[in-house]
């Protein structure tokens, strides 16, 4: 019978670190805060150091919008739309701030222990068992 991965390695080790590491990660996630400024007078981008608001890339999805519906096989609507949504959602992406809220160093270490070392645990089962019993016995002969 073969164990996690199709060899003969440890199940035990492969769902204790699963558990660990979907544990680990999962309050290494929850403790990430998420928060954007994006708004529609926010500067996007900046050309030749004049700033691009958020709604002035609001004007050619508009634009091109209405082309596509006047002549839905106009190729310059469907390109004035398609870069000003692809603007927008750079934009919006651009402006996304990640931070990792105030915890103790015990707790962040916890977590990263949690996390890596089911990390580690998961990986390790995946070997095969078979494998470093030979390797051990070669180390052993030598």
């Amino acid at each position: 019978m073969n164990g996690a991965g199709g060899t003969n390695g440890g199940i035990g080790q492969f769902f204790l670190g699963l558990v660990m590491m979907c544990g680990g990660f999962y309050l290494l996630l929850e403790s990430v805060v998420v928060s954007s400024g994006f708004g529609l007078g926010t500067r996007l981008f900046g050309v030749g150091g004049y700033g691009i608001r958020g709604g002035i890339v609001l004007i050619p999805l508009v634009i091109g919008i209405a082309i596509i519906f006047y002549d839905a096989k106009s190729a310059i609507g469907w390109l004035l739309s398609i870069c000003a949504f692809a603007a927008l959602v750079f934009g919006v992406i651009a402006s996304v701030n990640l931070s990792l809220r105030t915890m103790s160093a015990f707790e962040l270490i916890c977590i990263l222990a949690l996390a890596f070392g089911g990390l580690g645990l998961f990986l390790r089962s995946l070997r095969s068992a078979a494998r470093d019993e030979e390797a051990a016995a070669r180390r052993l002969r030598s």
